[in-house]
């Protein structure tokens, strides 16, 4: 078994008022102010691994992925990109999207590994969710 297939030892959580100079120190909060969505962050005990933001516009989309640079290839990010989809789903919604630069393979490998579907641009590529299948969720 490979370090990204280990079991998950951390739990995903929308970020908490108390919670924001923690994981700003460590990760920063770019989107904190938007007003549009929310910080779900990545713990392990009490240290923040990782956050992504879920801008809740139509369809929602990923904003702010971020993972500690000694915290990659464990996963977290899979599990950020998880959380959101569900939280999108618990909203009523059926798409995610996301933008990755053309240059990030890395991430774009990520993100189709989660389902995601490239659906093209000039500078970055755009990546959806394909619709939930008999209400099945993601």
């Amino acid at each position: 078994m490979n370090r990204s297939e280990s079991p998950q030892p951390f739990l995903v959580r929308r970020l908490a008022d108390d919670e924001v100079e923690r994981v700003g120190s460590v990760l920063g909060l770019a989107r904190l102010y938007q007003g549009d969505g929310f910080y779900l962050v990545a713990w392990e005990n009490e240290d923040p691994l990782g956050h992504v933001y879920l801008a809740l516009t139509d369809p929602p989309e990923l904003q702010d992925v971020q993972v500690r640079p000694e915290q990659r290839r464990r996963g977290v990010a899979t599990a950020m990109t998880s959380a959101a989809e569900q939280n999108a789903h618990a909203l009523g919604f059926d798409r995610l999207t996301l933008q990755v630069s053309e240059g990030n393979t890395a991430a774009q490998a990520l993100y189709r590994r989660c389902g995601f579907a490239d659906i093209g641009a000039t500078v970055a590529k755009y990546l959806q969710l394909p619709p939930l299948d008999n209400g099945v969720p993601f």
